[in-house]
């Protein structure tokens, strides 16, 4: 069977091969993609493993499952093995409520609330990130699934598709895909070298609870059966020096993790150059200088191109009055004069006539209908270099299709399904030029993308 998107390449320099049969299925906003999350988690038999990079504590879960933490402790009453890998920042880094570092407060608030899921803090080198968010159902049994996205545990992420407005805590867009079948070991494989190598497994408040200690988890040895026909590829960002397990993955493939992986980076730049007709990114940083290029190369030979971005530039390492970043302002200002090119925010219609702004969190691309990944991993050198991060590719067209029809709904109000994917960004090209205007006289938006000004963006 030909392969669907056969002209886009696989990585071939990451730890996990393409692996053929299986099921994905995509998931837009935090409060239809945590909800299915809660359904796999509540009907697990086994096991439920988690990756959490930003959190807080009190973010609800939907339809009044309560916090992460409940979900944990409903999943251990149930006799389940519950896992979950923390990130612990570096010393220098601030985030002081949005992760959770295991702070002697917190793991006093852990004990008082009487929590037995097992965890474990893992740091990631330098003052970077381990960026990663996963969960994992019934890891290694016949029917294991895996969720590989971006969207954070925090309230302003639990939103409905749509994003009416939300006094209290904002609103922010994100996407989750949903795994079943061989790749879905890959994300159990990543898990458990993850656990076992975890910065923080010998320390004391490494560990909860402590009294546990930390055990290895065995690595996967069979994938799980094929159960569909998307072709799916797990891309990781891994620093040289961060694991030294060179277990062999499920397939029987062996790589040596030591020298680092930036396999998610060779896959974006890859795709873009491989790109026939469209390339649709939605991104919460546009900040890496070698995919402006590579989208400018690509808007030159006659592709259509779309970037969906925060309003406010996200990427702060990035500043118009630092001298070393004026090429990268000036190569983005050039990209923008391109009659191919789009560059858009959304925001929703407030009742008072005036806008509320929605944060782009997700981490996607799709190109040319039939390829697309979704991920932790952002568009910027800090993600493609230094966090640890974690990526699902998959090559089914008619799953990449429903996902930009989906997407495009939302953000245009129009449906375009009955369109292909070049006349569908030709279609929000328009949408989001007549949005601009209609802001800039505070009319009201129909749909919510607007066209954002490349040449002056990030001021």
């Amino acid at each position: 069977m030909q392969r669907h998107g056969q002209h886009i390449p696989f990585s071939t320099s990451g730890s996990y091969p393409a692996r053929v049969g299986n099921a994905v299925h995509p998931m837009v906003d935090g409060e239809p993609a945590f909800r299915r999350i809660c359904e796999a988690a509540e009907a697990a038999r086994h096991s439920v493993w988690v990756t959490v990079s930003f959190i807080k504590r009190n973010m609800q879960m939907p339809d009044g499952r309560g916090t992460f933490f409940d979900v944990l402790d409903a999943a251990v009453d149930r006799g389940l093995d519950v896992r979950a890998i923390f990130w612990r920042s570096d010393p220098d880094t601030t985030h002081p409520e949005s992760h959770f570092p295991g702070t002697s407060e917190q793991r006093a608030w852990l004990a008082e609330r009487g929590s037995r899921f097992q965890a474990v803090w893992d740091r990631a080198q330098k003052r970077y990130c381990q960026h990663q968010k996963s969960w994992m159902i019934d890891a290694g049994k016949e029917h294991e699934v895996a969720f590989v996205g971006g969207i954070n545990l925090h309230p302003n992420s639990v939103v409905s598709p749509g994003h009416s407005p939300r006094e209290v805590v904002g609103s922010t867009h994100d996407v989750y895909v949903e795994i079943v079948g061989p790749s879905a070991t890959d994300v159990h494989h990543n898990f458990v070298q993850r656990w076992n190598e975890a910065s923080e497994r010998t320390l004391d408040d490494g560990v909860w609870p402590s009294a546990v200690g930390h055990a290895k988890l065995a690595h996967p040895q069979a994938l799980s059966s094929e159960v569909g026909e998307a072709t799916v590829q797990i891309q990781r960002t891994v620093r040289a020096g961060h694991y030294s397990d060179s277990t062999a993955t499920p397939g029987g493939e062996c790589f040596a993790i030591g020298a680092g992986e930036y396999s998610t980076l060779e896959q974006y730049l890859s795709a873009i150059d491989a790109a026939r007709s469209t390339i649709y990114i939605e991104d919460q940083a546009i900040g890496a200088p070698q995919v402006i290029e590579r989208l400018q190369v690509a808007c030159d030979r006659g592709i259509d191109v779309v970037c969906l971005v925060p309003v406010k530039m996200a990427d702060m390492s990035r500043t118009r009055q630092d001298p070393k970043s004026r090429p990268f302002f000036e190569a983005l200002a050039t990209l923008g004069s391109s009659p191919r090119f789009t560059l858009a925010g959304i925001a929703s219609n407030r009742p008072d006539r005036g806008y509320q702004d929605i944060h782009v969190h997700a981490k996607i691309a799709l190109i040319d209908d039939v390829w697309a990944t979704i991920g932790s991993t952002n568009i910027a050198n800090r993600s493609f270099y230094g966090d640890v991060e974690l990526n699902a590719s998959f090559w089914h067209g008619p799953t990449v299709k429903a996902l930009r029809c989906e997407l495009l709904s939302e953000h245009l109000d129009r449906d375009t399904s009955a369109l292909d994917d070049r006349a569908s960004l030709r279609l929000f090209r328009q949408v989001a030029a007549e949005n601009a205007k209609r802001r800039a006289c505070i009319e009201s938006l129909r749909g919510l993308a607007f066209e954002l000004d490349a040449a002056t963006y990030g001021s």
